[in-house]
């Protein structure tokens, strides 16, 4: 599976998903603004966090922050079906423009919070969370199926911890760090600021 991710990272054009004047620092491994005080995060976090989910067609993902749609690409081409949602309307649209003009029909859109997830199709075996959180959701461990798999940032403004979280068979949860991370925060009750 990591052999036909990094194939398909690799042809997967980072620029085709900027819109600005950084369309033209695509190809650096470091994340680019896009617009409404929100960004496309670096290249490689975005492929270990993919990596991490351990993805097949069998799988119900739940994505937290759409953003540009780089992110979601890639789950749209290893998962069955992909649950994204993001809070800002323009940023939301133009990615589903994106990704509708690469194909994707297994992508279900929705503009609205994305701390409480989405509740109507859960549980989903995957999650993933691109902005961070003050504290981690209890909604989206919630949303969340036994075997499934969570990654969220968590942490204050500047540096978090990128949290891997597991929900077992009998439905206990476990959470580990996997490393320090900067994304733009999560809004709403889970955000840093009240």
């Amino acid at each position: 599976m990591y052999l036909k991710l990094v194939a398909f990272f690799n042809s997967l054009d980072r620029s085709f998903f900027v819109d600005n004047k950084y369309k033209k620092h695509a190809h650096q491994d470091r994340p680019l603004p896009i617009g409404y005080e929100q960004t496309i995060s670096q290249p490689s976090l975005v492929l270990e966090m993919t990596d991490r989910l351990a993805l097949d067609k069998n799988c119900r993902v739940l994505e937290i922050g759409t953003g540009s749609g780089y992110q979601t690409a890639l789950l749209a081409e290893f998962a069955g079906e992909v649950y994204t949602v993001e809070r800002i309307k323009e940023l939301a649209e133009s990615a589903r423009e994106k990704l509708e003009k690469l194909g994707y029909k297994n992508i279900h859109y929705r503009v609205g919070d994305g701390s409480a997830g989405w509740a109507e199709h859960a549980p989903y075996d995957r999650i993933i969370v691109t902005a961070a959180a003050g504290k981690i959701p209890e909604e989206l461990v919630n949303q969340l199926g036994a075997g499934g798999i969570m990654i969220i940032p968590v942490g204050p403004r500047g540096l978090q911890q990128l949290k891997l979280i597991t929900r077992d068979l009998e439905g206990e949860i476990h959470s580990k760090s996997i490393g320090d991370v900067a994304f733009v925060e999560m809004k709403g009750k889970y955000g840093w600021t009240k």
